[in-house]
């Protein structure tokens, strides 16, 4: 990828991002979410603070979605059979999302008890 344009390594960045939608169920299930969050952000017009900080962890969240794909993918094409240390890295990857998902929902819900003063 190197010396080519910067359309054709945006071009790269959007098949990865496609290949993950196509192949990943939880890829596309935390897009859902993120346009999910967008539309409430959309219609609830709260501060800039909530934008940037929801904004920011669900980006979080998938670009782990997209570094866990790109290595699960990895290790299934290079290595196909179960190794230990490989079920690792892989649950280890797996266990980042999760902790990210987990923190992203718990500043959704700090969110809702603000917008509703709950």
């Amino acid at each position: 990828m190197k010396n080519h344009s910067f359309l054709k390594r945006l071009d790269y960045a959007w098949q990865g991002i496609k290949a993950s939608w196509l192949s990943e169920k939880s890829f596309r299930t935390q897009i859902i979410a993120t346009v999910l969050i967008v539309v409430i952000l959309t219609f609830s017009r709260p501060d800039a603070f909530w934008w940037a900080i929801l904004l920011l962890t669900c980006g979080l969240v998938l670009a782990l979605e997209l570094v866990n794909t790109a290595v699960e993918k990895l290790i299934d094409h290079l290595h196909p059979e179960i190794h230990p240390v490989l079920k690792i890295v892989k649950d280890a990857l797996a266990g980042a999302v999760l902790v990210a998902s987990i923190i992203s929902l718990c500043i959704f819900l700090a969110f809702i008890a603000d917008i509703f003063n709950i």
